[in-house]
């Protein structure tokens, strides 16, 4: 993707006039970004796909009365007869994930990859029947609302008071305070940055789609960092690595922390981070783990000759040393590396690029064919 022309999908902006302007700053609303759009899914095999094991899916209904009283929340899976009838108002039906599943709403994941893809999450979808939706709530992280069936009234604004409704299942913000109100039809697109308000009502039966980016807090970021850190850290082959401790003196105050234990701990983690490639190699392995529920049948085994694509499911990201895909790393380098980037950036390399591999990495495509993480493509 060139990321200097115009897209429509972003009413004209290049991508990269977009990421300037808009991205994580102020909301962006297109109208017919995306004309003719249609749902990836139809509405009977949303509700079979609710049934299945290991798809996330969501009910919340809103029936007969004020939203504090009646609102409730049902985690799937759903037999159809447990879904309220279309005809009954006010019922949400959302599907997590759906990118994982089903391939055309992976395939519309594609315009959107001007945003590396260690911070992109999936495509959700959601089917609401007349008056449905979630209520004024905002999200940590960035989402794409494509409207691809129906109509679906918005109504956005900046949080002041970021106070909640209490006793409800869901957080809907209790003083919501909108600015702007539009009336979105099929194609049209609103974009919206962290922590903007807003609160989509479906105008008759619609659907629309949400693309949703990672946005880990730095807390969890560097809990689940310095997690994958130890784990990838060799145990020392000599006893020199041990603490010791033979200046140590008597104490009559046992209970304190000795200086000497505290040093050590320093410099055992100072030398766990002193090589910049350890914090590289465990933000790409954390980065391109698979999403929960997430598992793989393993493949036919690659034929010679053929191109390979990534399964919709895989994860693949790269840095300047290693490639990882699916919480695995591998070390890369000269055009084994451009290859792999390619692989990792357009999904796919054809059969002339696998045959510029080297054996080792042919053979590596080859295993993770046998894994299920790659296909043969033509």
């Amino acid at each position: 993707m060139d990321v200097t022309l115009p897209l429509p999908l972003l009413g004209g902006l290049s991508p990269a006039q977009f990421m300037r302007r808009h991205w994580q700053k102020k909301p962006l609303l297109v109208r017919q970004a995306w004309p003719g759009v249609r749902p990836p899914i139809g509405r009977a095999a949303m509700f079979d796909l609710a049934g299945a094991e290991g798809v996330e899916s969501r009910l919340l209904t809103r029936f007969d009365g004020p939203l504090d009283a009646n609102m409730r929340l049902r985690h799937g899976p759903f037999t159809r007869r447990s879904l309220p009838p279309v005809s009954k108002p006010s019922w949400t039906l959302l599907l997590q994930g759906l990118d994982l599943h089903w391939q055309p709403a992976h395939d519309m994941l594609a315009p959107f990859r001007f945003v590396p893809e260690a911070r992109l999450d999936d495509l959700m979808i959601s089917w609401a029947s007349d008056g449905g939706g979630v209520g004024p709530h905002l999200d940590s992280y960035d989402v794409f609302l494509l409207q691809v069936q129906g109509q679906r009234r918005w109504r956005i604004g900046p949080v002041a008071d970021r106070s909640l409704v209490p006793g409800l299942p869901v957080r809907i913000l209790a003083n919501f305070q909108p600015t702007e109100e539009w009336l979105l039809e099929p194609g049209d697109m609103l974009y919206l940055p962290p922590l903007w308000g807003h609160d989509g009502v479906a105008v008759g039966e619609c659907m629309t789609c949400s693309v949703g980016f990672r946005a880990a807090t730095a807390t969890t970021l560097a809990q689940e960092l310095l997690h994958e850190i130890a784990d990838s850290l060799e145990a020392p082959d000599t006893g020199d690595a041990m603490y010791r401790d033979t200046r140590q003196g008597a104490t009559a105050t046992p209970g304190q922390m000795p200086a000497g234990l505290h040093e050590f701990a320093e410099k055992i983690l100072q030398r766990a981070l002193a090589d910049p490639k350890t914090l590289d190699h465990a933000l790409g392995v954390l980065m391109s783990e698979p999403k929960p529920r997430v598992w793989f049948e393993p493949g036919p085994h690659l034929a010679a000759g053929s191109g390979v694509r990534l399964d919709r499911r895989t994860r693949m990201v790269y840095d300047a040393w290693h490639v990882f895909i699916n919480g695995e790393s591998f070390v890369a380098g000269g055009r084994d590396a451009r290859l792999m980037h390619g692989l990792a950036d357009q999904r796919q390399l054809s059969a002339a690029e696998c045959h510029q591999l080297s054996a080792q990495a042919r053979d590596l495509l080859g295993d993770w064919a046998d894994a299920g993480w790659v296909h043969a493509s033509a």
